[in-house]
C-alpha cells in the first residue's frame, strides 16, 4: 500500500526558505479545534493536541480500512490572534486565541472524520474531543518563511515580516499569523525548531 505523505507530495506548502517569500496556499480540509491562553500554560491547548492527534490517528486508521489508502499524519499547525497584536511583541500569551490544525488528504471526507471521532473517543475519551471539527481553510496568497530556534525568538522575524517586507512588496496583512511546526518539540533542542512562520497578504490598495 502506497503511502501519501503531505509533506513530500505538497513540499511546496510545508517547506520554507530562510528569506521571505510569496506563495499561493489552495483550500484543503483540516482536522481544527479552537482555544485560548498561553500554549505553555493551558490545559486547554494540552488538551486539543491530544484530541487533535488522537481523532486524526483514528481517522488514518479508517481510511486505511475503508479506502485501502496510507497516509502519514500531518504536521500540527496553529493560527494565531488576539485583540490586541501588541500582545504577541510582548508575549502577553494569556490573551492569545488560537485554532489548532492537521491537514488531511483531499480522500478524507466528513463521514471518514466523524467515524474516526467517533472511534477516538471511544477508544480514548480525548477531554477536548467535541471541540474537534473537520472543515475547509483556504489561506491564498501568503508570506512564509522558515524561522530556526526557540519560540519565543520569532517576534523579531515576525516584525520584518511585517515592519519591512510586507511594505516593500505593496503587501498587507489579513486574515491570522499562521504557524507550521516541522520540528517535533518533545525530541528537539529548542535551537533546533523548524517552524514555518506564515501571514495571508493582499495587496495594500485592496
Amino acid at each position: 500500500m502506497q503511502n501519501y505523505d503531505v509533506k513530500k507530495d505538497l513540499r511546496d506548502l510545508f517547506t520554507a526558505k530562510k528569506s521571505f517569500e510569496v506563495i499561493d496556499v489552495p483550500a484543503m480540509n483540516f482536522l481544527m479545534a479552537d482555544g485560548e491562553g498561553s500554549p505553555n500554560t493551558s490545559q486547554l491547548y494540552r488538551d486539543i493536541v491530544q484530541a487533535l492527534y488522537a481523532t486524526a490517528y483514528a481517522v488514518r486508521a479508517r481510511a486505511i480500512d475503508e479506502l485501502g489508502r496510507k497516509h502519514t499524519v500531518g504536521p500540527l499547525e496553529g493560527l494565531w490572534w488576539s485583540d490586541d497584536l501588541r500582545a504577541f511583541t510582548s508575549r502577553d500569551e494569556d490573551s492569545w486565541q488560537w485554532r489548532l490544525m492537521i491537514v488531511q488528504p483531499a480522500w478524507i471526507t466528513r463521514d471518514l472524520f466523524e467515524a474516526g471521532l467517533k472511534q477516538a473517543v471511544d477508544k480514548k475519551d480525548p477531554a477536548a474531543a467535541d471541540r474537534v471539527r473537520f472543515d475547509e481553510f483556504h489561506e491564498g496568497p501568503s508570506v512564509q518563511v522558515l524561522h530556526i530556534g526557540p519560540y519565543n525568538e520569532e517576534a523579531p522575524t515576525i516584525a520584518r515580516m511585517h515592519d519591512d517586507y510586507m511594505p516593500h512588496h505593496s503587501l498587507k496583512p489579513r486574515g491570522s499569523h499562521h504557524e507550521i511546526y516541522l520540528s517535533d518539540a518533545r525530541r528537539t533542542a529548542p535551537a533546533r525548531l523548524r517552524t514555518i512562520l506564515r501571514q495571508p497578504v493582499e495587496p495594500t490598495g485592496a
